[in-house]
C-alpha cells in the first residue's frame, strides 16, 4: 500500500477565486484534490468531448461542472461567467481527462489546450501532479513511496497566463516534485549493489570474445577487486583507462564500492588533455590492462608502478569472489552491503568525476554527485519503460557521460542484459552483435549511423526497436536515409556532460487509445520532449534577460540532475550556476507542445555586426547549396574568424578538393541567398582541409576547426 499524497507549497494557494490547471489528473488524485480544497466551493472544468474516467464521470454527477471548447472564439466571455459563479474564493479545476501518452510525460495537455485555458482569462495556479510509482527505480520499495505528489506553482495573473508560461510553470513544479523524492538522498553504491543483487541472472556479455558473465559474477568480482583498490591507493579518486567491456565495468564498480570516486581519462584526448585530467583529479593509481595498453601505443601511459592491472588481480581473487557471490545471494542487500562497507547515504556527494571533451577549450572536471546520477538513471530509464532483462548495446567510450550512466549504472541497477564492445567505429563487428543478440536499444551518434549506412546490411539491424542519437544534430537527410535503409527511424536526444547527461528524448508513439488525445512523443527537426523532473527556462543572448519559452534564447536547466559546479572552478561554475539553475551554452527555442528545439552552442555563433549568426545553420544551408551527402561523412565545418569591419566573419572548412571547390563555390553565395540565408551569414573565405576534426564522442571537435582556421 502507498503512502499518502504529499502536497508542497501550499502555500502557493491563493484565497481568491483562481483556475487550477494541473499537468494531469487522475481520479484518485482528483478526490485528494478536492479534499484539500474543503470548504471552498468547486466548479470542474474539461474540454468537450474529453475522455474520462467512468469513475470520474459518476462523480461529476453530483458536482458542478463546464465543458468548453477550445476552438471557441468566445473563451474570453467563458471566463468571465465562470469568475462569477465562483465567487470571491471559489476554485475552478481543470480536468486534462485520460490521454495516451509514454511514461514520464509530465504534462498531459496539448499547447492547443494550454493556449485555450490561458484564453479564459483567469488568475491559474499551474498544479504538477507526480506519481512516483510511475518514476522509480526497480530496486525502489513501491510501499513506501507517496502515491503522489502535487505540487503548486505560485499563481499566474492573467496577463502573465500565457501558452509557455503555463508550461514552464508545470515543468518547475514537476521538477520540485520529484526533486524532494527521499530515493535521490541515498548512494549510487548501493543502488548498484542492491541492481546486481535483485538482477542476479542478468548478463553482461563481452562483444570481443561472446564471453557471458552473469551480475552475480559481476558483483563478486567487483566486491573483491574493490578491497584491492583500497589497498593500493589511499586517494579519493582512482583513474581507470578502459574501453567499454567487463573489465571496464568491474573496475568502475569496484571503484564505486571502495568508496573512491571513478575518473574514466579520455584515451583518445592530447597528452595535454590527459595530463590536465589527471592533474586537477589528483590521481595517483590507473586501472587498466595489458591489452589494451598494447592497442594504444602512442597514448601517454602513466608510469608502470602508478597501474593496476585488472586482468592480473582478478585470476587471484578466485576464492574472495566465489565467496562474495555466495554471500551476495544469500545476505539481505542490507547486510551485503553492511559488509562491503557501501553505505546508503550519498545524496550531494561526489559519486563520480567525468571531464568536458574540451572541443572548445582545456577540459572542465565534472563531479557527479550520488543525487544526479541516481536522478538520471530514473528519469531516462522510466522514460524508455524498457522490459526487464531487454538486450542493449554499450559500445560508447566509458568516458563520454552517455556511455558511463546510460551503459554503466543504469542497466546494472534495471536489469538489462549489456552487450560490449570496445569501439563505437566498428559498423560491422556491432551490426554482428545486434543481430546475433536480438538487441533492441541502440545509443550512437550521426557519424557513427554513418558507418552503419555504407557497412551494415539492413536485416543485421531488424531486432531494434529503438535507436537514439545524441552529441550533435541529426540531419534529416540521414534519419530518412536510415529509417528506409533499416526500417527504423533514428530519435534525437540531448544531454550533456553537466546534466548527468539525459535531458531531453525523441521515442516512438505510443500505440493509441480509442477515444482518447495522444501526446506525441516524437517530432522530427527536435531534441524532443523534457525528461520528468527537469524545468527550462531561456534568456536573450545579448541581454541576459528572460525571453518567453517560444522564443530563440539560451538554455537554462534546472532538476536534481544537474551537476553541483565545476571541479575546483568557482569562476566557472558562477559563470553557468545560478541558484541551481544550470546555463547550458546553448541556443534554442520549445514549441507549443513542450519539444526543444536546439539552434546551436553559443561558441558555435558568430557576433557579426551585432547580429547572432549559428553556424549549425549556415552548415545545413551549404550542404544544401552544394548536394553534399550528409549520410555518409563531414565535408564541411563553419567557424568564425576575427574580421576588422564586423568584428567576425563566417569562415568555411572543406574536405573537397581544391580546383573543384573553387568550381562549385563561385555562386554559393547566391545559393545561400536563394534559401533565405542572409547575406551577412554567407562564407568570407573558404579553407581546404584534409579531414573536419571530430572528437571519439562524434561531436565536431570546435577547438581544432578553430585552430586549422586560425593557421590558415
Amino acid at each position: 500500500m502507498s503512502k499518502a499524497p504529499q502536497f508542497l507549497h501550499q502555500d502557493n494557494i491563493p484565497t481568491q477565486a483562481a483556475l487550477i490547471v494541473p499537468g494531469r489528473l487522475d481520479h484518485s488524485e482528483m478526490l485528494e484534490l478536492e479534499k484539500k480544497l474543503n470548504g471552498r466551493k468547486i466548479i470542474w472544468v474539461c474540454e468537450e468531448n474529453v475522455a474520462l474516467s467512468k469513475q470520474t464521470e459518476n462523480h461529476l454527477s453530483s458536482r458542478e461542472a463546464i465543458a468548453f471548447s477550445a476552438q471557441d472564439s468566445g473563451l474570453a466571455q467563458v471566463g468571465e461567467q465562470l469568475l462569477k459563479d465562483l465567487g470571491s474564493n471559489g476554485i475552478a479545476v481543470f480536468l486534462p481527462g485520460d490521454v495516451t501518452c509514454l511514461y514520464g510525460t509530465s504534462v498531459h495537455v496539448t499547447g492547443d489546450t494550454l493556449s485555450a485555458l490561458c484564453k479564459l482569462n483567469l488568475p491559474t495556479l499551474p498544479l504538477a501532479v507526480h506519481i512516483p510509482s510511475e518514476l522509480s527505480l526497480s530496486i525502489e520499495n513501491s510501499k513506501s513511496l507517496p502515491s503522489a505528489i502535487l505540487a503548486f506553482h505560485p499563481l499566474l495573473s492573467p496577463g502573465n497566463c500565457t501558452a509557455p508560461s503555463l508550461r514552464q510553470a508545470l515543468l518547475t513544479a514537476f521538477e520540485q516534485a520529484f526533486a524532494s523524492r527521499d530515493f535521490l538522498n541515498g548512494s549510487l553504491g548501493y543502488a548498484l549493489l542492491a541492481g546486481l543483487k535483485k538482477h542476479s541472472k542478468t548478463q553482461v556479455i563481452d562483444g570481443t570474445n561472446d564471453q557471458q558473465k552473469g551480475f552475480d559474477i559481476i558483483l563478486g568480482a567487483a566486491i573483491a577487486f574493490s578491497k584491492h583498490i583500497q589497498k593500493e591507493t589511499k586517494r579519493k579518486r582512482i583513474g581507470i583507462i578502459l574501453p567499454p567491456g567487463p573489465g571496464g565495468l568491474i573496475a568502475n564498480l569496484a571503484a564505486i564500492f571502495a568508496g573512491k570516486t571513478p575518473v574514466n581519462l579520455n584515451f583518445t584526448a592530447s597528452k595535454s588533455a590527459v595530463d590536465s585530467a589527471i592533474r586537477q583529479a589528483d590521481l595517483d593509481k590507473f586501472i587498466t590492462a595489458d591489452p589494451f595498453i598494447r592497442k594504444m601505443p602512442d597514448f601517454a601511459w602513466p608510469p608502470n608502478r602508478d597501474l593496476i592491472y585488472i586482468e592480473r588481480v582478478l585470476p587471484e581473487m578466485k576464492k574472495a569472489i566465489t565467496r562474495w557471490v555466495v554471500l551476495s545471494k544469500v545476505l539481505p542487500t542490507a547486510m551485503l552491503a553492511k559488509m562491503v562497507g557501501v553505505s546508503n547515504e550519498g545524496g550531494d556527494k561526489e559519486a563520480v568525476l567525468l571531464f568536458t571533451s574540451g572541443s572548445s577549450g582545456e577540459p572542465k572536471g565534472v563531479p557527479l554527485t550520488h543525487r544526479n546520477v541516481l536522478a538520471n538513471v530514473c528519469q531516462f530509464g522510466t522514460r524508455l519503460n524498457l522490459p526487464e532483462n531487454s538486450n542493449i548495446l554499450g559500445s560508447l567510450p566509458l568516458f563520454h557521460s552517455f556511455g558511463c550512466t546510460v551503459t554503466l549504472w543504469f542497466p546494472c541497477i534495471e536489469g538489462l542484459n549489456l552487450i560490449t564492445y570496445p569501439s563505437p567505429l566498428d559498423a560491422k563487428r556491432i551490426a554482428e552483435l545486434i543481430e546475433q543478440h536480438k538487441i533492441i536499444l541502440l545509443l550512437s551518434t550521426p557519424t557513427f549511423l554513418r558507418g552503419y549506412m555504407r557497412r551494415v546490411k539492413a536485416e543485421q539491424l531488424k531486432s531494434l526497436e529503438l535507436v537514439v542519437t545524441g552529441a550533435e544534430k541529426l540531419p534529416k537527410s540521414l534519419a530518412d536515409t536510415f529509417a528506409e535503409k533499416f526500417g527504423i527511424m533514428p530519435q534525437e536526444g540531448y544531454g550533456l556532460t553537466e546534466t548527468s547527461p539525459a535531458t531531453n528524448v525523441n521515442l516512438p508513439e505510443p500505440p493509441a487509445t480509442s477515444g482518447q488525445a495522444t501526446i506525441a512523443a516524437s517530432r522530427q527537426g527536435t531534441v524532443g520532449n523534457f525528461l520528468p523532473g527537469i524545468a527550462v527556462k531561456l534568456t536573450d543572448p545579448s541581454t541576459d534577460q528572460p525571453v518567453p519559452l517560444d522564443k530563440s534564447g539560451i538554455i537554462w536547466l534546472k532538476g536534481a540532475n544537474i551537476f553541483p559546479g565545476y571541479l575546483d572552478n568557482p569562476e566557472k561554475s558562477k559563470e553557468v550556476l545560478d541558484d541551481g539553475w544550470f546555463k547550458t551554452g546553448d541556443v534554442g527555442f520549445v514549441d507549443s507542445d513542450g519539444f526543444l528545439s536546439i539552434e546551436g552552442r553559443i561558441s558555435r555563433f558568430s557576433k557579426i555586426g551585432g547580429e547572432m549568426v549559428p553556424h549549425e545553420t549556415v552548415e545545413a544551408a551549404i550542404n544544401h547549396a552544394l548536394g553534399l551527402d550528409e549520410e555518409t561523412e563531414r565535408k564541411v565545418a563553419v567557424v568564425g574568424i576575427p574580421d576588422e569591419k564586423k568584428g567576425e566573419a563566417i569562415a568555411l572548412l572543406s574536405t573537397i578538393s581544391g580546383v573543384a571547390l573553387e568550381q562549385e563555390c563561385l555562386d554559393l553565395r547566391y545559393r545561400l541567398l536563394d534559401q533565405g540565408i542572409p547575406s551577412l551569414w554567407c562564407p568570407k573565405a573558404i579553407i581546404p582541409v584534409e579531414e573536419i576534426p571530430i572528437l571519439a564522442s562524434g561531436k565536431l571537435d570546435i577547438k581544432a576547426c578553430e585552430l586549422l582556421a586560425k593557421q590558415a
